[in-house]
């Protein structure tokens, strides 16, 4: 696990040393029992769970919930619009004008802003901890994907943050030279497109060189017109801390399924 990827407390934390092929597994158990239906019950459970196993994963929950804002603002809004747009049934809750909700589609803005939080917190734990090259050498090694996939995943994912920088680095060259200095919309709107197009062209040279310094290493080489078997620096191996990640994700499946079918809430979305 490097360093320099993940803060010292999240790889040292008990979720950064599982396996990332058994945390990507436990999280779609999760996303696809909660997939089937649309209700409070089972989102409630399942985001419950979730939230319970924050401290394994090393992040304090204020700083979790700073990174994680955006997510909880569009959890928000969705519910607010299914409220909002759903269907009128039920008794009235709310009436401010044109604006109605019912008991059933404020219900049902309910259950879709918790579903769409308990269905992204598990993206959001397997990112948190894991090292990228990791779950590339899982998913090449495990789960056995096109290794010339993995890695130009991988090779991307690398670049995300020097696109970051290199945006604040053109905003602020552009600045200096007094371009889009404008105050009005269309000025901002202008500046924007042409920032935009100028990171656009360093990343197709950036991808260029980056292709051909591949190629010249032996990526995508051939041996009798087959792909080369390529060797790993490091081993992606399981142990039983896999297994207990995996028994997690496969139980609060359950749980959340089983709590909403008792309760007499399970809404198959298709049926």
């Amino acid at each position: 696990m490097s360093a320099d990827i993940l803060t010292p407390e999240v790889a040292n934390s008990v979720l950064a040393r599982a396996n990332p092929v058994a945390k990507l597994a436990a999280g779609l158990c999760i996303t696809v029992a909660l997939l089937f239906s649309v209700d409070p019950v089972s989102a409630s459970v399942a985001l419950a769970c979730e939230l319970a196993l924050v401290p394994l994963l090393g992040v304090r929950p204020g700083t979790l919930a700073k990174r994680t804002w955006p997510l909880a603002a569009a959890a928000a809004l969705a519910a607010y619009s299914t409220a909002l747009l759903g269907a009128k049934t039920g008794p009235v809750w709310v009436r401010l004008g044109p604006v109605v909700m019912t008991e059933h589609s404020v219900l049902a803005g309910v259950a879709i802003g918790l579903r769409g939080l308990a269905i992204a917190l598990p993206g959001v734990f397997l990112l948190f901890s894991t090292d990228p090259t990791d779950l590339a050498d899982g998913l090449a090694q495990k789960l056995h994907l096109p290794s010339r996939f993995v890695l130009g995943a991988l090779a991307g994912m690398r670049l995300v943050g020097l696109l970051v920088d290199e945006w604040r680095t053109l905003g602020l060259a552009r600045r200096a030279r007094g371009v889009g200095s404008g105050h009005s919309p269309v000025a901002r709107a202008r500046a924007f497109l042409g920032q935009a197009f100028a990171l656009l062209v360093q990343a197709i040279r950036r991808a260029t060189r980056l292709a051909v310094a591949m190629e010249a290493r032996g990526f995508g080489g051939t041996v009798d017109g087959r792909p080369a078997p390529r060797t790993w620096a490091r081993e992606s191996s399981f142990s039983r801390l896999d297994v207990w990640v995996l028994a997690a994700g496969v139980g609060i499946a359950a749980l959340a399924v089983a709590a909403a079918v008792a309760l007499g809430t399970w809404n198959v979305v298709w049926g």
